[in-house]
């Protein structure tokens, strides 16, 4: 996902009125590093998450086809940048759906490197620790949504045995 422009959050934060404008600070200040993306989220996305996260899944997309995986060192290297990016877009968001779509897609797409994570204790530990993130997430989510995303979960467990 690409940040908004200086411009673009400026055009928008004139539209907001004060109250609204005073939370979004509030909320900003507990995030330093990644401001501006909180932003374009904040003011550009907010409304529609499911942009928001197809534009993160594209993201995320990109990072997985330059992934090594001749050389076992570098592919966990990758592997725990695309997790870190996940995360970070993550935690800009108050939705526990969106968390789970993008974890659900980083296991899909980590399977379909085909990696043999047998032998590789460290991908083995990042693979169980997204899949019981990904469970406990789905348990806070309404019975609906829940049944939904356990059926996609255990498609995941399914394809992994």
């Amino acid at each position: 996902m690409k940040a908004a422009s200086i411009k673009e959050i400026k055009e928008e934060v004139q539209t907001l009125n004060p109250a609204f404008l005073t939370d979004i600070i509030i909320r900003l200040g507990r995030f330093k590093k990644e401001n501006k993306e909180l932003l374009t989220y904040l003011l550009l996305y907010k409304n529609d998450e499911s942009k928001y996260i197809a534009e993160i899944k594209e993201s995320l997309h990109i990072m997985f086809t330059e992934v090594n995986v001749k050389a076992s060192y570098i592919t966990k290297k990758n592997l725990r940048k695309i997790l870190r990016t996940a995360n970070r877009y993550i935690k800009y968001t108050s939705e526990d759906a969106t968390e789970i779509e993008l974890l659900i897609f980083f296991i899909e797409e980590f399977n379909g490197l085909g990696l043999n994570i047998a032998k590789n204790v460290t991908l083995q530990k990042m693979h169980s620790s997204v899949m019981a993130r990904i469970q406990k997430a789905i348990l806070l989510l309404h019975e609906d949504l829940q049944y939904d995303y356990n059926k996609q979960f255990k498609l995941l467990n399914t394809k992994n045995d």
